[in-house]
């Protein structure tokens, strides 16, 4: 990635007279180039808007689970928000890294762009197959969970609670999984507003769910757990059905092949450090929580940070949705030999998330009063939450911007070098400066977050280099041949 960086801002957006691409006989001219930038934030926001429902609705499957748990005490929303940050950090973290971001994001979506149809039922299949294998260790884990939080120095009566809430979910695992890889899968044919539909259905359906397990059931605090599970199979069923009898799917999903059987290595060499590149970022914001258990008054400050958490992964879906929106233009445009396109698409894509991230971060600040009263009826949690506002409030712009950068990044196929990046970052920097601030400064819980901000600063620092410095038409020829090369080999398999 070399020669981008000689360019400009403006001389990216708005050419002198003329701009070619030798690939895909790209021309931008004098006079056009308004036209070309809002087509652009047309295609994004058309993308980004239902995407940007679906992640939050998905993801308030687990928040509303919290809040009504949390309603049943202090012990019972600290162990759910131990048991849901375990469960994140050894388990759903993996598979929405491992089987849904590298095949859709990077693989289904140049292959879409490139006309290899059929390409994007072989490649999740594949994600499919590798969830399975996947999904029998981490079940394992996730039985001993809490023989591990106890041997990770954690309160024994929070480690019980959360280890049976843990056990509950255990079937949602493979639910989960499917569903990342369906998501992207749709997500990557511009096929959004029917994931949108089928996320609103279950979300609102989970309400009643958690109502009756939780309240009237007398499972408490395991009929959360189980919610969680009953709705994601829910979500799962809505889908597979539409997939199968939607005419949108004729030409990309094809029934089940053997193709999805051959060349595993090179989807694995994607699929690792695409797993390890997002779950450096996710561990980090969910060992925050962990280490919340090792300071004084254990179940004030794991309850305050799972409240900043959730609301923080509330906030982080919109950035989702953006990141998934360049992701989806930048792999397609590759895909089709139109570089300057997906050049266009990043610079795009950062002007709306600096706008989305001033505009909620002002939001957050001003409902910090009323923020934990959503989780809990403890005045002193309600009191500690609104102190933690403003830090919440940086990192949700800092993290917008960063998942973006992000997004182009998967778009492009450069998971390896963001796996190097995020392990910097937040584990040679963020994690560090956590545990100095918390341990050592006994800043407590806003030092833990202080952290967190520290790492995301180097992160975000990184990515805006990498990406300035990219030279576009080289990586379109690299998404190009790694479309021609699966294709190549499909035609053999089959």
């Amino acid at each position: 990635m070399e020669g981008g960086g000689k360019l400009a801002l403006q001389s990216a957006l708005i050419p002198n007279n003329e701009r070619s691409s030798e690939l895909g006989g790209e021309i931008y001219k004098e006079g056009c180039w308004r036209a070309e930038i809002l087509e652009e934030v047309k295609k994004q926001l058309w993308l980004a808007g239902p995407l940007i429902a679906v992640s939050l609705l998905q993801y308030c499957l687990q928040v509303i689970s919290i809040m009504f748990v949390g309603h049943l005490g202090e012990l019972a929303l600290s162990s759910a928000s131990m048991a849901t940050s375990f469960a994140s950090v050894i388990g759903f973290s993996v598979l929405v890294t491992r089987n849904g971001k590298c095949t859709g994001e990077t693989l289904c979506g140049q292959a879409y762009g490139a006309k290899q149809y059929h390409m994007l039922g072989v490649h999740m299949q594949r994600a499919m197959l590798s969830l399975v294998v996947v999904s029998l260790p981490l079940a394992f884990i996730w039985f001993y969970t809490s023989n591990i939080l106890i041997a990770l120095g954690q309160d024994l009566e929070i480690s019980i609670n959360a280890g049976t809430f843990v056990r509950w979910m255990i079937p949602s695992l493979l639910a989960y999984g499917l569903l990342q890889c369906i998501n992207r899968f749709l997500q990557t044919q511009n096929i959004v507003f029917p994931m949108m539909i089928c996320s609103g259905i279950t979300a609102s359906f989970h309400i009643l769910v958690c109502w009756v397990l939780v309240f009237n059931s007398g499972l408490r605090t395991n009929g959360a757990a189980l919610a969680n599970t009953i709705s994601n199979w829910i979500n799962v069923l809505q889908l597979v059905i539409y997939i199968k009898f939607s005419p949108a799917c004729t030409r990309t999903w094809t029934g089940f092949s053997k193709e999805a059987l051959h060349d595993i290595l090179s989807f694995l060499m994607l699929a690792i450090p695409s797993a390890i590149m997002i779950c450096f970022e996710y561990w980090s914001f969910e060992m925050v929580v962990l280490l919340s258990g090792l300071l004084p008054n254990p179940k004030l400050e794991t309850s305050v940070l799972s409240i900043s958490l959730n609301t923080c992964w509330m906030v982080y879906m919109i950035s989702v949705g953006l990141g998934g929106a360049v992701s989806t233009r930048v792999s397609n445009e590759l895909g089709a030999r139109r570089p300057l396109h997906a050049r266009l698409a990043v610079y795009v894509v950062l002007i709306i998330a600096i706008t989305e991230g001033v505009i909620v971060g002002a939001i957050t600040i001003l409902v910090r009063s009323v923020l934990g009263r959503l989780f809990s009826n403890e005045e002193e949690v309600i009191r500690y939450a609104a102190k933690m506002v403003p830090l919440l409030a940086l990192s949700n712009f800092m993290d917008g911007i960063q998942c973006a950068l992000s997004g182009a990044a998967r778009g492009c196929g450069w998971q390896n070098i963001c796996a190097f990046v995020n392990l910097g970052a937040y584990y040679v920097v963020g994690i560090p400066s956590a545990v100095l601030f918390a341990f050592v400064f006994h800043v407590g819980g806003k030092g833990l977050w202080m952290g967190i901000i520290c790492g995301l600063s180097v992160q975000l620092m990184a990515l805006l280099a990498i990406n300035i410095c990219t030279n576009w038409e080289q990586e379109a020829r690299k998404a190009i041949n790694r479309v021609h090369k699966a294709g190549s080999l499909a035609d053999v398999a089959s």
